[in-house]
């Protein structure tokens, strides 16, 4: 089994290889280990997408905006996810972002996942069928059961969602009434016992 430093270096350099410069080849590298830490196939749907890259030309994007069209060409996964890191501070005040055509969507994941960790807030993708909820760079789930993921996707939509409890207000203090339980006031007995040494320590 490879290790996630050999993933990580070994898709950096073959991004390089392939004509990305060493910064966008260092976010690719760092994005498909992330893919692979999570389990999904990072490394296969990078192998189609370079492949393809030779062979066609994909849209790439320099400002994101709250609806992105393209003309007609699909939008590159790496070039949205580049920019996605870093105008995600930005990007997160529309609330939600729409992109008319994507190919190897599945390779934005791992972009839209460090943005979750960046913002502090998760973020939800839709497309398709297919929904992903990403958590802060820690984790993501996923009703997506085949493991077949699509070439190209269209009507894209990230939706960035505000922090909130998942409990009422009576469940959070029900379980904050049964808590103060364990606020024992001290009692003298109590108070000897932590002190440490008592006051023969030094016979």
């Amino acid at each position: 089994m490879k290790s996630l430093s050999e993933i990580e270096t070994t898709s950096k350099r073959a991004c390089r290889a392939a004509g990305f410069s060493w910064g966008i080849s260092e976010e690719i590298g760092k994005s498909i280990r992330l893919m692979e830490l999570f389990g999904f196939p990072g490394i296969k749907n990078l192998n189609k997408y370079l492949h393809e890259k030779n062979l066609k030309n994909f849209e790439n994007k320099k400002i994101l905006s709250k609806e992105n069209q393209s003309s007609n060409l699909p939008f590159c996964p790496i070039n949205l996810g580049v920019c996605f890191l870093d105008q995600v501070r930005t990007l997160e005040n529309f609330k939600r972002c729409k992109f008319s055509e994507i190919i190897y969507p599945i390779l934005l994941l791992p972009f839209l996942s460090r943005g979750s960790e960046v913002i502090g807030k998760r973020i939800l993708l839709k497309f398709d069928d297919n929904q992903f909820l990403l958590n802060f760079n820690v984790s993501i789930y996923s009703n997506f059961s085949n493991e077949q993921y699509p070439v190209t996707a269209r009507d894209i939509e990230v939706t960035f969602l505000e922090n909130k409890d998942n409990f009422t207000d009576l469940e959070w203090k029900n379980l904050y009434k049964l808590s103060e339980e364990t606020f024992v006031e001290e009692t003298d007995s109590l108070k000897k016992e932590a002190a440490g040494a008592g006051l023969t320590d030094n016979d």
